[in-house]
Formats: C-alpha cells, sequence, structure tokens
C-alpha cells in the first residue's frame, strides 16, 4: 500500500513541461496537439489518445461514440482480442476474449469466458494536475485451467493518473488497483510513456506491485502507421523465471498487439 500511494503522489509532484500539450477543447489528454494559446504551433493532434500502455491502463478514454479493437498475440499461441466503446461522456465500456493455443499446432483451442472492462475518468486534468480515471478489468493473463484462474491475476478495480511530464510526449502513468476482494491485496502500478513525433512511442512499466519478486516489469514500442492503426512489440515480465503451480514456465513472453480505433 506504501509503495502504490509514493506512486501516485510522485506522479502529482512531477515537473511538468513548459507548454503542457492538453487540448481542453477535446475533453481528453491528446498526444500531438498544439499548445493552448500558442499562435505558432503547428497544427498536431491528429492521434486518439492511448488509453492503455502495455498491461496499464491510462487515464485516456475514447470519446462518445468512439469504438476500439485490440488484439494480442502472446506465448503458447495465445490471443486476446478486446472491444471497446465510448458510451457516454468520458464512460467507456467494453469486453474481452481470451483463446489458447489459437495459432501454431498444439490443441485443443480452448476458449476462457468473457470478461468486462469498464472505465471512467472523473478528472480531465491540466499543465499542473494529472488526469484521473477508475474502473474495472477482468482481463487476467495466462489462465490456469486446473485451478480456474489467471496466473497473472486480473486488474480488477483500480484507480490511475497520467500526465505529461519534462518534455513534450512524456507522460507518466500511475495508479493503484485490488486484484480480488478474497485477498483484498493493494498493488500499485506505474508507466512512462515517450511519443516520438506521432511516429512511434516508447513504453516502460512496472506492474503489480505488491513484493518486489512478483512485480512485473514490461517495456514495448508502439508504432503508428496511421492516426487510427498502430502495433506494438513488446516483452512482458523481464528478469521472471521458474513454473507457475499448472507447470506453465513463468518466464518473459514476446507479445505482439495491433488496435484500430474509429468512431461511430
Amino acid at each position: 500500500m506504501k509503495i502504490a500511494f509514493a506512486l501516485l503522489v510522485a506522479l502529482i509532484a512531477a515537473p511538468r513541461p513548459a507548454l503542457a500539450q492538453f487540448n481542453p477543447d477535446r475533453g481528453s489528454p491528446v498526444e500531438g496537439a498544439p499548445s493552448p494559446g500558442l499562435e505558432d504551433s503547428s497544427p498536431g493532434g491528429l492521434l486518439l489518445p492511448d488509453t492503455d500502455l502495455i498491461d496499464l491502463p491510462s487515464a485516456a478514454v475514447l470519446d462518445l461514440g468512439g469504438f476500439a479493437n485490440r488484439s494480442r498475440f502472446f506465448s503458447s499461441g495465445g490471443f486476446v482480442d478486446w472491444l471497446g466503446f465510448g458510451v457516454y461522456p468520458r464512460v467507456n465500456l467494453g469486453v474481452s476474449f481470451n483463446v489458447e493455443r489459437l495459432v501454431g499446432n498444439d490443441s485443443p483451442v480452448q476458449l476462457t469466458r468473457p470478461e468486462l472492462q469498464l472505465k471512467m475518468r472523473f478528472f480531465d486534468g491540466d499543465r499542473y494536475i494529472p488526469a484521473f480515471a477508475f474502473g474495472f478489468d477482468g482481463q487476467g493473463w495466462l489462465y490456469n485451467r486446473p485451478d480456474k484462474r489467471y496466473n497473472h491475476k486480473q486488474r480488477g478495480v483500480y484507480f490511475v493518473g497520467t500526465q505529461e511530464i519534462g518534455i513534450p510526449g512524456l507522460q507518466a502513468h500511475a495508479g493503484m488497483n485490488v486484484s480480488d476482494f478474497d485477498s483484498n491485496s493493494l498493488f500499485g502500478m506505474i508507466g512512462v510513456s515517450l511519443n516520438l513525433r506521432d511516429k512511434l512511442k516508447l513504453m516502460t512499466e512496472w506492474d503489480a506491485i505488491n513484493n518486489v519478486s512478483d512485480s512485473r516489469f514490461n517495456a514495448g514500442l508502439r508504432f503508428y502507421l496511421t492516426p487510427y492503426f498502430n502495433f506494438d512489440v513488446a516483452v512482458r515480465a523481464i528478469g521472471h523465471g521458474g513454473t507457475f503451480s499448472n507447470g506453465q514456465p513463468r518466464e518473459p513472453e514476446r507479445v505482439v498487439q495491433f488496435k484500430y480505433v474509429g468512431n461511430f
């Protein structure tokens, strides 16, 4: 709990850029948007806000009427697909589907139960105060079928803040979450992303922070092919080793992820 709280305090206290790239008229942090009040700033803001990094959520949300489809391929032929919708101003609703052994020659292909996602951004943020959102995400990773649970627990109920810091395009994300109310354990999460000219994003995350040995460090790259389509290459759980209780390797895994966003 102390670690999670310290991460949020550090985010709020972090230095801000001289010109924050936040567009209040859009109602969400738009990466690459021109700085308000700067006459000679070049037009930008083509990218829709990223609602997540690799595993971490950000405080950004889809606009009302917006939708997103995100597909991830990961170890052992696994596949997860998300559908998300802007159902109300600052409120997103989504569902995800996890499929095991979809890619490759292993069989049988198995589908786990669909999971729900909900996010509400309750504060838009400004130059000095982060944007804040809370939500729920039931999607975990590496399903343990004998125990009927995910080896990497679902996010559960979470609270997250996002703020641009230091230089334009550099954003920090920090928050905390409760995966399940049986254990009532509080986890911290922190991430840093750097947008390079709306073409490439560098992403790092420290996730599931409760004790250091079980926390996860993730890193990846996001390539923006168009303002509406991007793909990621990333490595999750860097430095992990051993096995889970079901014999599944507990090791770093490579993931590839594609995302399309649009509006109705």
